[in-house]
């Protein structure tokens, strides 16, 4: 049995959007239901995101915390941003958001995995890359940069660990969770020369390669 997600879409009888934001809004569909009934479903638009999963040649990952209000709490995460200008290449942006948050490049990318953070109620879809290959960025920060992530603690964490983290309930960040198992699950498998090259098609956000 083929298992993967399909394309479908139910008819939309009238749209508003109660909220606009500076990023995202919040959008209230009317959705004709099988039955033939109409339902209310309120979900937030998002732009989409990126994450980076940098690994290491001694295994480890590079992880950054941050303070997260709507949770209250600290989570640690992977570098990661929004994809901010429409048909934007996942891919560059991905690249930027390593620059600005960890101030390193890297050499070699591959599409770790692809994903919905919450469905039920965001349109909002993550494409997690894997990094190699990294070292120093070229120059100097740029003061936005460096201050906009004053507050990011940044640490090179083994990946067992982290992976021992998330059985554990430790943490749960949506981008870290998917990254570190994904390639857990890669290096347990075919390998990391298997997965899906950087500029695989991403159908959730569309692009130019």
């Amino acid at each position: 049995m083929n298992i993967k997600d399909t394309s479908e879409s139910w008819e939309t009888l009238s749209t508003q959007r109660p909220f606009q934001g500076a990023k995202t809004a919040v959008n209230s569909d009317e959705v004709r239901m099988p039955d033939g009934s109409a339902a209310r479903r309120d979900y937030q638009v998002h732009p989409g995101s990126v994450c980076v999963l940098v690994l290491d040649e001694a295994g480890r990952v590079l992880v950054l915390s941050q303070y997260r209000h709507p949770v209250r709490r600290r989570l640690w995460e992977l570098p990661a941003g929004l994809l901010d200008v429409s048909g934007e290449n996942p891919l560059d942006a991905a690249r930027r958001e390593l620059y600005e948050e960890a101030h390193v490049k890297a050499e070699d990318w591959r599409v770790l995995a692809d994903f919905y953070a919450s469905p039920g109620g965001s349109d909002e879809a993550i494409r997690v890359f894997l990094a190699r290959g990294v070292s120093a960025a070229d120059g100097e920060r740029y003061a936005e940069s460096a201050s906009e992530e004053a507050d990011m603690e940044l640490a090179w964490v083994p990946l067992a660990d982290l992976v021992r983290g998330v059985l554990a309930g430790e943490l749960g960040n949506p981008g870290l969770v998917t990254g570190v198992l994904a390639v857990s699950a890669a290096l347990a498998g075919d390998g990391l020369t298997a997965l899906r090259p950087a500029d695989a098609p991403w159908p959730a956000r569309p692009y130019e390669a």
